[in-house]
């Protein structure tokens, strides 16, 4: 039975760090897949023009083919910056996105990340996903972002995976998504390399008895 599978994230290159081969796999699997982008990405690093946002979200489209995804959506909320908008009018963002593509499985941010809109984001999707009769089957799980979540300050809630998903088969896609990024990437040793996010896939790999996996937290999981 085809599940619909949402990816609903802050910033372009999240939803691949975070769950790029587990998408993939959806897509194998025969799975309707939709990934939502809220912020516009680079605003917080300096000037920036509407061109180089542009080239932006077509990296994140071309990056969604990689994983064998057509459907993209994007926001227009400020980089670095989403404390500075009422939470409602993310959490609406997230409403009308979920009445277009109403998902089964939402893969969203970890509440504990560094990065401010992450958290943001997770608290607009557990709003917008609240369980109300007649929802059916839900599934919520928050996937980790190199750069971000590992760097979580005390006394925010630290990443504990309760889920792996064996990613072996998928593995270089996620990597291929990656690399259409290049104004994201950095070199190694920094943890948005190429390298690490293998590493890092490898070692959840070994975690969990396979050659490669992603890890998640599970943030609600209802069944009806």
């Amino acid at each position: 039975m085809t599940k619909k599978i949402a990816a609903i994230f802050a910033h372009p290159d999240d939803e691949v760090l975070a769950c790029g081969g587990v998408l993939a796999k959806h897509i194998l699997n025969g799975d309707d897949v939709c990934i939502f982008i809220l912020a516009t990405g680079l605003t917080s690093r300096g000037e920036t023009t509407s061109k180089e946002i542009d080239g932006l979200r077509e990296d994140t489209i071309s990056a969604a083919c990689e994983l064998g995804i057509t459907k993209v959506r994007f926001g227009d909320f400020p980089d670095n910056a989403m404390d500075n908008v009422p939470l409602l009018e993310v959490i609406k963002s997230v409403e009308d996105f979920l009445k277009e593509f109403d998902s089964s499985y939402i893969y969203t941010h970890h509440i504990g990340d560094m990065n401010v809109d992450h958290e943001i984001v997770c608290r607009a999707v557990l709003t917008a996903a609240r369980p109300l009769p007649g929802k059916g089957d839900l599934v919520i799980l928050a996937g980790e972002v190199n750069s971000s979540t590992e760097y979580a300050p005390h006394p925010m809630p630290t990443f504990r995976p309760t889920e792996y998903v064996n990613i072996s088969e998928t593995l270089d896609r996620k990597i291929k998504a990656m690399s259409v990024y290049k104004s994201e990437l950095r070199d190694w040793p920094h943890p948005r390399s190429l390298k690490a996010i293998e590493f890092q896939a490898r070692n959840r790999g070994a975690q969990s008895g396979f050659e490669a996996a992603e890890a998640f937290m599970t943030l609600r999981r209802i069944s009806a």
